[in-house]
């Protein structure tokens, strides 16, 4: 008989093309360090958003158009800009001009309904309708996403979800390759989502953490303490990690590694048996 779940991890990955399976090797790294650290990797709940099929259709049918005569060079570096900032600039809160389409066709809202799905198949999935503590994983722009839904979910009520569902037992936040800072100059004094959720239980309010790790040589992954005074209160921690090794690790694709690089899923993990244990 599986033992019950004690905490809850929600994946989501960040800009550029996808794998459906894409959060399956971090997965596995923090199970496999969970254990070694003598606690139970089934105890954990794990969900992941997958988000990318929303925007590839559009994406690759200006690649087709834009590239087909051969008079563009860089082709696949071309490719990754338009995978990379098509994202970003697809997902936005209000649209520049005007639109054809309702508000529910709006990207953001589409990825947020993404989050939203899997956040219920989580809880009335392998949660059985209990909440748990939850943690939140967050690659790239995918922190940026998330830091977005929690916000939207703090300043608005929705009596049709649950008190999980609505972030109330938010408990960590992991961040990792974030450039969250490159959305905050807007304005004068960026404020951060409420971390931790101020109706979680008092017992996991100590075990609460928000981590942020960053590969010195990844361009897109950035401290957050910097950003302002209220980030450097609700961040615990910047982490500088080296992430990779040799092959790729010392340059900006370190980007890319963390998901299958060991010592990141022992920080994870290091953090996920406080709740586990």
């Amino acid at each position: 008989m599986e033992r019950k779940k004690r905490v809850a991890v929600l994946v989501i990955h960040g800009i550029g093309g996808q794998r459906t399976d894409f959060a399956e090797p971090l997965i596995r790294g923090v199970n496999r360090e969970v254990k070694r650290l003598g606690a139970d990797a089934s105890a954990i709940a794990w969900q992941s958003v997958y988000w990318d099929d929303l925007l590839v259709p559009r994406q690759q049918a200006y690649l087709k158009r834009a590239l087909k005569d051969g008079r563009l060079n860089y082709q696949r570096l071309r490719q990754f800009v338009v995978s990379a900032l098509g994202d970003a600039g697809a997902y936005r809160q209000r649209p520049s001009g005007s639109v054809a389409g309702a508000k529910s066709g709006r990207t953001y809202e589409r990825v947020h309904a993404r989050i939203r799905e899997q956040l219920s198949e989580l809880y009335h999935g392998p949660l059985s309708g209990r909440p748990l503590p939850l943690v939140l994983m967050a690659h790239s722009f995918g922190g940026h996403i998330l830091s977005n839904y929690v916000w939207d979910s703090q300043q608005t009520l929705d009596r049709t979800l649950s008190a999980f569902e609505r972030m109330h037992w938010l408990a960590g936040f992991i961040t990792f390759g974030c450039n969250i800072p490159l959305f905050t100059f807007a304005v004068d004094k960026p404020v951060p989502i409420r971390f931790p959720a101020a109706r979680l239980p008092a017992r996991f309010k100590e075990k609460a953490r928000w981590l942020n790790f960053y590969d010195p040589d990844d361009v897109l992954g950035w401290p957050l303490k910097p950003v302002s005074s209220a980030y450097a209160r609700s961040v615990d921690a910047d982490i500088r990690l080296q992430v990779g090794g040799a092959v790729g690790g010392w340059t900006p694709a370190a980007h890319l590694l963390y998901w299958r690089d060991r010592r990141f899923a022992r920080h994870v993990a290091d953090f996920l048996v406080t709740f586990v244990s």
